[in-house]
């Protein structure tokens, strides 16, 4: 069932059109535009119906904040108004509206305008994910040819993505991080994280294939992966900026080896200096690392990677992510166990 959240200041408009819709629709209500933004950030509505006229929060400074989200931004928004002159309507479209309804509000229009912008929306979202799943599968192709170069990874890509995805979900759960960590930006950041390793591309086969340890000159050049990465993908999102996962993967790309202590490439930050999303995709790379083969050296055992990387807690990863690394971990495992059995 559709959820419909409808704000108005007056309480008898609120419950009239609750009375109209509640048949059909899951109708929420909200008094003000505050009390809407924070019903929107723990219940996102399929559609909003905004009174244009309220007291301290009006319909247009609640729909400037409702666009301004990442989340919101797709929400269809029909105006309630009484005073409908040409101006305001003109001022509304130009902000974002989808429509426009006069009060006192009229059942059959009411509910015929519902259906339209609600199907409407449908078949944007529809559109907006075919073409999310075209834009993964040129990314990925992308990702894996790069990948590919180097045959100590194997299927690392996918793995330390389903880690991210885990990891984000788990640190959503506990509550952490909140304003900086939530469902839209892990999506985000989940899709940046294949291409963490984009740089390598600028890295010479000689170093990239040798089947023993680097030395040190060897290891710096490694290093440079990260910086490559990140303007290769800086430049990528200036030319694509409505593409945001790739803000994600600039710092992902070039942050996922730097260290929570300060001593990680190639800038030395430390701490919260590091943005979260490297922070959790150090921890996942580095499980994946360790857990894999590698033409040098064999996987550690399960329990010898899990040691590992929970003994890097404040020093090399983020306690909060080592925490939720913690709880999850048999997920963890089981991903890896799958992944790696379905390449043997």
């Amino acid at each position: 069932m559709n959820q419909i959240l409808v704000v108005d200041d007056n309480l008898a408009n609120l419950k009239n059109i609750q009375l109209q819709l509640s048949d059909t629709y899951q109708v929420l209500l909200a008094k003000s535009g505050a009390q809407a933004l924070q019903i929107c950030l723990q219940r996102v509505p399929d559609l909003i119906l905004l009174d244009v006229d309220m007291p301290e929060m009006d319909g247009f400074e609640t729909l400037s904040r409702i666009k301004a989200s990442v989340i919101l931004s797709r929400i269809p928004v029909i105006f309630l108004t009484a005073n409908h002159d040409i101006a305001t309507e003109v001022r509304a479209l130009e902000s974002g509206v989808v429509d426009f309804i006069t009060k006192p509000v009229e059942k059959s229009i009411l509910n015929h305008r519902l259906q339209l912008h609600l199907r409407l929306a449908g078949y944007q979202q529809n559109l907006e994910n075919t073409v999310k799943e075209l834009e993964d599968s040129i990314v990925i192709s992308f990702a894996e040819m790069i990948e590919s170069r180097d045959k100590n990874t194997g299927d690392h890509l996918q793995r330390t993505r389903e880690y991210v995805s885990l990891l984000g979900s788990e640190l959503i759960h506990q509550g952490c991080f909140q304003g900086e960590l939530n469902e839209e930006e892990l999506s985000l950041m989940t899709r940046g994280a294949l291409l963490h390793d984009i740089g390598k591309i600028g890295v010479s086969d000689t170093i990239l294939l040798k089947p023993d340890r680097l030395d040190d000159r060897e290891f710096n050049i490694m290093k440079s992966h990260t910086t490559i990465g990140g303007e290769l993908l800086r430049d990528m999102y200036k030319r694509t900026p409505s593409q945001h996962y790739l803000s994600y993967a600039v710092e992902i790309a070039e942050g996922h080896h730097e260290k929570y202590n300060g001593t990680g490439y190639p800038h030395g930050a430390k701490g919260d200096q590091i943005p979260l999303c490297s922070r959790i995709m150090a921890v996942a790379d580095v499980y994946d690392a360790v857990a894999a083969d590698r033409v040098y050296r064999k996987a550690m055992d399960s329990y010898e990677a899990f040691n590992l990387v929970v003994e890097g807690k404040g020093s090399h990863f983020d306690p909060q992510v080592i925490e939720a690394f913690i709880s999850i971990h048999d997920e963890i495992e089981l991903v890896a166990r799958r992944r790696l059995n379905s390449n043997s």
